[in-house]
């Protein structure tokens, strides 16, 4: 039980973002209380062993690291490592492939495309964002620039209308002819997001524009340990700093009156108070509404199948060019071409599961190997994450057996398209648990929705918005319409993966900065 009646701040939910706050207002001085519903903290940022009998450590819902900035690692000391990967894609086509990945890039799309064009508008296009993301990362941790102090900052007037104006697919058109260059690319404004490549909403620019800024770099990094591994470090560093964490501990309600605020939480059978000068909720838009009294915001849908695996070894593929080892070591995508994307889409769209489902995957002990018992490692064990995109949370619409038998659909059907690559079935390289099972999990919205409280399995919580202020979001992004009461969560402007931004944000707030 809490060890006061009141505190400076209470932090509603313990996933990462919730973590970061306690930390630095912990370390500032301030009283602090997280109330974690769960029975341990860490929310999506977890490490799990799924498979009973299995000393596999997954990552089970995030999975990679990419927007966390040095400056909160810093900040909170925390010890925990990334790595980067070796290889940024492969993409399997016909009796070859495209291989993203030092030396051999180049060589790799003038052998699939017959000409130097396509790398040099790649070098060129990415080499845009990657000025972009060296302006516009620094910013994620400073108060909210208003649009043209961003457009301002970034200083290049074809990347600013590419990436805020108009939608992803025009500059995606214009700058490259092969398809499966063009589906490439877009892939990124995809993850978590249900949306045509020219969608007049621009949800996926948003999308892509957080997926090619992370670290100033765009690089997605491995993290070591697993995902747990960071969030245990960041409850250590909150306990270290002085805040109490308590789990198990739902909270219930909010009332404030502008100046103070007091939450009712859970625990248990018993339902208790506790006095707050701030709350700073690590939950979603809609969680925030409900303890609030409030009406909710608009649905979210989360658009995502993730799937788990654990191998004895990695399958053999039919282009013997690449070794599995470096095909699975960045990104492998999976039907994902440019006309693949648009016609799953359209499927997903009509309401059907795509017929041959879009997909990438990559495996994390190519790069740490750590997250394996040493049993399992010595006999070449490896682990496969599996990352499906347009499968929105209405296909597995209609109460549990609806989801239940769309899951096994979708999962089947993404195993049938991998194998199309592969020179044998993958599930000839599936490992089995202590009940003889194989070590296969799959994870769709809905999954989420219950087992995380993501609304509608959103991984972001709702759609992404720009890092830039409107009329509504306040200084850090982290405001609400009540003084005492933030939002630390990825809801929050500039939210979504695994950052810590809101989270860092919202102590800002707190403590005027």
């Amino acid at each position: 039980m809490p060890a006061h009646s009141s505190y400076d701040a209470v932090i509603v939910g313990g996933g990462h973002n919730g973590l970061v706050a306690a930390a630095y207002l912990a370390g500032a001085g301030r009283s602090v209380l997280v109330l974690e519903r769960l029975g341990a903290t860490g929310g999506a940022a977890v490490s799990t062993r799924p498979f009973p009998g299995v000393d596999a450590r997954l990552s089970r819902y995030s999975y990679l690291v990419s927007l966390l900035p040095e400056k909160i690692r810093t900040d909170l000391g925390l010890r925990f490592e990334v790595r980067r990967r070796p290889v940024s894609s492969y993409t399997p086509h016909g009796d070859g492939g495209l291989l993203v990945g030092e030396s051999r890039t180049r060589a790799s799309f003038a052998e699939l495309t017959g000409s130097d064009a396509e790398y040099v508008a790649w070098q060129q296009f990415y080499g845009a964002t990657t000025r972009v993301a060296e302006r516009v990362f620094p910013t994620l941790t400073e108060p909210l620039p208003t649009r043209d102090e961003l457009r301002e900052r970034i200083d290049d007037g074809a990347a600013w209308r590419a990436l805020f104006e108009e939608p992803i697919g025009v500059a995606i058109e214009d700058r490259f002819r092969h398809d499966l260059v063009r589906g490439v690319v877009l892939t990124d404004a995809l993850i978590g997001t249900f949306a045509d490549a020219h969608d007049p909403s621009l949800v996926q620019n948003r999308c892509f524009l957080y997926h090619v800024i992370g670290g100033g770099t765009g690089s997605w990094d491995v993290p070591v340990g697993g995902m747990g591994a960071l969030t245990d470090a960041l409850a250590g560093a909150a306990r270290a700093a002085g805040a109490e964490i308590a789990t198990g501990h739902e909270a219930v309600r909010i009332d404030t009156d502008g100046r103070r605020a007091e939450v009712a939480y859970r625990a248990g059978d018993r339902e208790s108070t506790v006095g707050a000068g701030h709350v700073l909720v690590n939950a979603s838009p809609r969680t925030l509404a409900a303890l609030l009294g409030e009406q909710e915001p608009r649905p979210a849908e989360g658009s995502q199948f993730k799937v788990n695996m654990v191998l004895t070894r990695l399958p053999r593929l039919k282009d013997t060019s690449v070794d599995p080892r470096e095909a699975f070591a960045g990104t492998l995508h999976i039907g994902e071409g440019y006309g693949e994307l648009a016609a799953a889409y359209r499927e997903a769209a009509d309401g059907r599961l795509p017929s041959a489902p879009p997909s990438e995957i990559y495996c994390h002990t190519l790069t740490d190997p750590s997250i394996l018992g040493p049993g399992l490692a010595g006999k070449g064990h490896h682990t496969l994450t599996l990352f499906g995109l347009h499968t929105p949370a209405r296909l597995f619409a209609g109460g549990d057996a609806a989801n239940d038998a769309a899951r096994e659909r979708l999962l089947t059907a993404t195993l049938s398209r991998l194998d199309d690559v592969l020179a044998e079935p993958i599930a000839g390289c599936f490992a089995t648990d202590a009940d003889g099972r194989p070590c296969v999990e799959a994870k769709t919205p809905l999954d989420l929705e219950r087992e995380l409280g993501l609304p509608g399995g959103h991984i972001f919580h709702g759609d992404l918005s720009f890092p830039y202020r409107a009329a509504d979001t306040g200084r850090w992004g982290v405001e609400t319409a009540h003084p005492a009461v933030l939002l630390c969560g990825a809801g929050a402007v500039r939210g979504g993966g695994v950052s810590g931004v809101p989270g860092h944000n919202a102590a800002m707030a707190v403590l005027g900065r």
